[in-house]
């Protein structure tokens, strides 16, 4: 069992300086037994077995001289094995290459009149004097969406505190920047922005004030805005400017006519002014015809005005007649 403070196999590399220039340096016969001193192989596969074999064996030391006689002896046998997949020096023929080995590790079984079954199990790289071992596509596929997950993460947490509102930016997702320079000064004296407008009562100039305390007071207007905004809303929000109703749904309004539109303003003729009249006052009759009177034999009587007169033309009765009893 390993242990489970050693590192991964596909994350370390090994190399020997030493070992390969007691060699002579990497070449097509030395590639596999610098390969055997590495953490990468493993002592009980069929190289092991040969290795030794030749070692104790002077009959047999000829399959450990050449690349060649050892893999030939390797395809004779069956079980696990090291052969080497790709040689750029094209077995020796080329003094000039990449110096890039592949090594193989595989399991090959024996079928009775049939070709031998290749199980490829790793890949190994040589490059100089380092080994590398080639990664799994498993481990490739799960390196690569861990890492996708871990950054996916990371963006999630740091987008969740950018969103921000203000009535005057709307959704806003980085913080507002002033740029330094001259050419950052002339654009933000040519833009007009409700940002920048003071508000009523405060005279302080900006320019003097830092980046910071302008972002404060940019804050502290928007704040002011929408407070003023919600005042408006709660004491005029039953009140509405438009002659014209929108009928409709949201996305599809439709603006009505009004049954009398009134001309413009330009053709309005101007309306009199109203006059105010008085109601004559009553005239009073001052000269009063005096009443004609008749002679009388008697006493004079009394001059009668036209009131007592209307009384007694209302009060004209049958004088009352006595009633006479015989006696």
């Amino acid at each position: 069992m390993a242990n489970p403070k050693e590192p991964l196999l596909d994350e370390i590399q090994w190399k020997a300086p030493p070992l390969a220039m007691s060699m002579g340096g990497i070449t097509t016969n030395t590639v596999l037994p610098y390969f055997y001193e590495s953490p990468f192989f493993d002592a009980t596969s069929n190289n092991a077995t040969i290795t030794t074999q030749a070692t104790h064996n002077p009959a047999l030391f000829y399959l450990i001289q050449t690349r060649e006689a050892f893999e030939g002896r390797l395809r004779t046998m069956q079980g696990l094995e090291f052969v080497v997949a790709h040689d750029p020096s094209d077995n020796g023929t080329k003094v000039e290459n990449s110096g890039v080995w592949v090594i193989r590790k595989q399991n090959r079984r024996k079928r009775p009149g049939q070709e031998d079954e290749i199980i490829p199990l790793n890949s190994y790289y040589v490059v100089g004097e380092n080994i590398y071992m080639a990664s799994s596509l498993g481990n490739i596929l799960g390196a690569r969406l861990l890492t996708m997950v871990s950054s996916l993460s990371k963006v999630i947490e740091t987008a969740a505190a950018l969103p921000s509102f203000t009535p005057a930016l709307g959704h806003t997702y980085l913080p507002p920047t002033l740029k330094t320079g001259s050419s950052a000064v002339n654009m933000q004296m040519s833009q007009t922005s409700k940002e920048s407008t003071p508000m009523p009562g405060t005279q302080e100039s900006t320019a003097t004030k830092p980046p910071s305390q302008l972002i404060l007071d940019q804050d502290l207007q928007s704040t002011q805005l929408i407070q003023s905004s919600l005042n408006l809303s709660l004491r005029y929000g039953n009140e509405y400017m438009d002659d014209n109703p929108l009928v409709g749904e949201p996305g599809s309004f439709i603006i009505t006519k009004s049954r009398e539109v009134p001309p413009p303003a330009s053709q309005q003729k101007p309306r009199p002014a109203p006059m105010t009249t008085r109601a004559p006052a009553p005239q009073v009759k001052t000269d009063i015809p005096e009443p004609k009177r008749k002679p009388s034999m008697g006493t004079e009587k009394s001059p009668s005005t036209p009131s007592t007169k209307e009384k007694k033309a209302r009060r004209k009765s049958r004088p009352a007649t006595s009633v006479t009893t015989p006696e």
